[in-house]
C-alpha cells in the first residue's frame, strides 16, 4: 500500500479505493454503492463488512453499544468475545488520500504476526478523532475470499448458480441448473432452451428458440434462432438460424453453418463455410473448404486439405451430391450440380453438372474362400449356399 500511494501523481487529492485480489465475485454495483455511502457520510475512511455463515479466519468489526463502528480486530489478536462477533471485515476500504498518507506513516509491526496491518489505519484514524464507518454488503458471497482451490470452486459454483437463475428469470429454460454452466459474457435470448450437461462459455450468443444440449460445450460461438445443437463441442463457430448440429459433432474455429444447414453425427469441421440448406450428415471431416447452398456431402467424406507442408482449399458448389466414402484432395473445385460416385478419390476439378468416378473394374475370384480358408465357417456357409443353388432348391 505504501508503494502504491507513492506511485500516485503528486497533484492527486481524491479518494483511494483498496480491494483485495482474492474477492473475485465483488461487482461494480456493490463498489459504486460503497463509494456513494462513503462520500455521503464524509468519513475519512470506510470499511466494507459482511455477515458470512462462518466468520472464522476473518477480522471482526467491533462496534460500540450504540452500534457505531469502533475498530477492527484480527482473528489471531481477538479474544473470545471478539471472536464471537459475526460481522467481518471484507478487506475493502475507501480512504481520503491525505488521511491515508498521514496514518500509513504511523503503522508499526507490534502485533502477533509482526506485520503492518492496513486495518490499523482505521484505528489510527479513530484515535485521531476522524470519522470511520462500516457498511455491510448485501450478500456475503460477494466478498467471499479465495485462499485455496476448494474455496475457488465454491465461489465459482455460487456465481454460476446466480447467473443461471438470472437467465431463467429472463425467460431462458434451463432444464437442469446443477449441470449447466454459463459464463458472464454469454448472451441468451428469451425462449432459448438449455438441456443438461451444457456449458455456454466465453462471449457465446444464442438467439431465441434455439435448443442447446444435452452434453454440449459452446465457446465464443453464435447460434441463430431455432437452431438445434446437441452433444457438440464448438469453438468460434457460427450456426445460422434453423440449422442443426450433432450429435457428437466437433466444430473448430472458422466453422460457418448456413441457415437450415446440417452438421451431423461424428462430423468435424474447421475453417469451413457450409451454405444454407447444405448437409454434412455423418462421419466426415470438412476442413479449409467452402460448400455452396443445398449440397449434400456423403457419409465418410474426407477433405484432404494438408499435403504435409501446407494447407489447401476446396470449393464445392451448390446443389452438389457427393457419394459416400469420398476423398477430396485439395486444392480442387467441384462445380454446381455435380455428382461424385461412392468411393471416389477426387484429385481433379469437376465441371458443373458432371459425374466424377474412379473406374476400377470389380474382379470376382470364384472359389477363393474354399482354396484359401478351408474349414472355416465362411467356407462351410459358401459350400452349402453353392450346393443349394446348384440343386435348384
Amino acid at each position: 500500500m505504501e508503494q502504491a500511494i507513492d506511485a500516485l501523481p503528486a497533484d492527486f487529492d481524491g479518494d483511494v479505493l483498496v480491494i483485495n485480489g482474492d474477492v473475485p465475485l465483488l461487482d461494480a454495483g456493490t463498489l459504486a454503492s460503497f463509494i456513494e455511502s462513503h462520500r455521503a457520510s464524509a468519513a475519512a475512511g470506510t470499511v466494507l463488512s459482511a455477515y458470512p455463515d462462518d466468520s472464522t479466519g476473518y477480522g471482526r468489526i467491533v462496534r460500540s453499544a450504540a452500534g457505531d463502528f469502533d475498530r477492527i480486530v484480527e482473528q489471531k489478536d481477538a479474544d473470545d468475545v471478539e471472536r464471537a462477533i459475526d460481522e467481518i471485515n471484507a478487506g475493502v476500504y475507501l480512504f481520503g488520500l491525505a488521511a491515508l498518507r498521514e496514518q500509513l506513516a504511523q503503522l508499526t509491526t507490534d502485533n502477533v504476526q509482526g506485520e503492518k496491518y492496513l486495518t490499523d489505519v482505521i484505528g489510527l484514524l479513530r484515535r485521531a478523532g476522524a470519522e470511520v464507518s462500516a457498511v455491510p454488503v448485501a450478500d456475503a458471497w460477494l466478498v467471499a475470499g479465495i485462499n485455496d482451490r476448494a474455496q475457488l470452486s465454491e465461489a465459482a459454483l455460487t456465481l454460476n448458480q446466480r447467473i443461471v437463475r438470472g437467465w431463467q428469470l429472463a425467460g431462458v429454460t434451463v432444464q437442469d441448473p446443477a449441470t449447466t454452466w454459463i459464463d458472464l459474457k454469454a448472451v441468451l435470448a428469451p425462449d432459448v432452451t438449455i438441456l443438461p450437461g451444457t456449458q455456454i462459455q466465453g462471449a457465446t450468443v444464442v438467439e431465441t428458440g434455439a435448443i442447446i444440449g444435452p452434453d454440449t460445450t459452446l465457446k465464443d460461438c453464435e447460434v441463430g434462432a431455432n437452431a438445434v445443437v446437441k452433444r457438440t463441442d464448438a469453438t468460434l463457430a457460427v450456426i445460422a438460424a434453423g440449422a442443426t448440429v450433432g450429435p457428437f459433432s466437433y466444430l473448430r474455429p472458422g466453422t460457418l453453418l448456413g441457415a437450415d444447414g446440417k452438421i451431423g453425427a461424428f462430423v468435424e469441421t474447421k475453417n469451413a463455410t457450409i451454405g444454407a440448406g447444405s448437409k454434412v450428415p455423418h462421419l466426415s471431416y470438412v476442413g479449409d473448404a467452402v460448400v455452396g447452398e443445398g449440397s449434400n456431402i456423403g457419409a465418410g467424406t474426407i477433405f484432404a486439405n494438408y499435403d504435409g507442408v501446407a494447407k489447401h482449399h476446396s470449393n464445392i458448389g451448390s446443389h452438389v451430391r457427393t457419394g459416400s466414402h469420398n476423398v477430396f484432395v485439395a486444392p480442387i473445385t467441384i462445380g454446381d450440380g455435380a455428382y461424385t460416385g461412392a468411393g471416389t478419390v477426387v484429385r481433379k476439378n469437376v465441371p458443373a453438372g458432371a459425374l466424377a468416378i474412379n473406374v476400377a473394374p470389380q474382379r470376382n475370384m470364384d472359389g477363393w474362400v474354399h482354396a484359401n480358408r478351408p474349414g472355416t465357417a465362411a467356407d462351410t456357409a459358401a459350400t452349402q449356399s453353392l450346393s443349394t443353388t446348384e440343386s435348384g432348391e
